[in-house]
């Protein structure tokens, strides 16, 4: 079966600074990936790659077999491949059911934002996804609040439930739990990846939280200075020696707990 996303010989340069080098990684469909790393190990420039707002220096990217290298982003999304960022990416003088009916009406047109925004936002189409992301991601409390008054991890899921508006096969989460409290980071992350299931949504999340990463991703790319060192099931990577003394610096107990080296 052909892989949702696929990369070889990836490659990212800045002048002299190499960001990305070597990457070759197949993602099945469906599957839920965490992608871990210190600052500056690749992690981001890689999402970036994937997303079309970094244009690799050499190699190329396929998604469902068809080349996307250096597609511009919202080429490469509207094909089906979305994500979010670090910082939630909404807009703060809107409600958040006014922010569902923007993204769902945005994602439904070929026409330019500028262009669309002389258009209604509320046709039936982008009320009925309004309607459903509001229940799917738990949001029906907060419907009708002026988004910058929400509380940080509900700005995260509004942000997430904005990026799957267009129904993408593939969302790349930038760090979905940064700024939550660890309190809060569990329930986010069951409600997002609970939702994405129920979308048939394939996954890559970024990540610095180990326990979050063993606890919800299938699969995990450890990235050191530009490129994967290891891939593999969590236990798998999480007990690699080598990811212990270069990004961990600790290992993860059978029971969750942190066991530190």
């Amino acid at each position: 079966m052909t892989p949702v996303i696929s990369v070889r010989d990836l490659q990212k340069t800045f002048g002299s600074v190499v960001a990305a080098r070597d990457i070759n990684v197949d993602i099945p469909a469906l599957q839920t990936v965490g992608i871990i790393g210190a600052n500056g190990a690749g992690k981001t420039t890689f999402v970036n790659m994937i997303t079309g707002h970094i244009r690799p220096s050499s190699g190329s990217i396929f998604f469902a077999g068809k080349d996307v290298t250096g597609l511009p982003s919202r080429t490469i999304c509207r094909m089906g491949i979305s994500r979010s960022f670090q910082v939630a990416q909404i807009f703060p003088s809107l409600t958040v059911y006014e922010n569902m009916c923007a993204a769902a009406a945005i994602a439904r047109t070929n026409a330019s934002v500028v262009r669309y925004a002389l258009m209604p936002l509320l046709n039936e189409a982008a009320i009925a996804e309004t309607e459903e992301a509001i229940k799917l991601f738990q949001l029906s409390k907060y419907r009708n609040a002026q988004a910058a008054t929400l509380p940080q991890g509900v700005r995260k899921l509004l942000d997430i439930a904005m990026a799957v508006a267009g129904r993408p096969q593939v969302l790349l989460l930038d760090e979905p739990t940064s700024g939550i409290s660890v309190e809060e980071k569990y329930d986010l992350m069951e409600i997002v990846m609970g939702a994405l299931k129920s979308r048939k949504v394939t996954v890559l999340f970024v990540e610095h939280d180990m326990e979050l990463v063993e606890r919800f991703a299938e699969r995990v790319l450890a990235f050191y200075d530009g490129t994967v060192i290891s891939d593999g099931s969590p236990a798998e990577v999480l007990g690699d020696p080598r990811v212990q003394e270069l990004i961990t610096g600790h290992a993860i107990a059978r029971s969750g707990s942190v066991a530190h080296a």
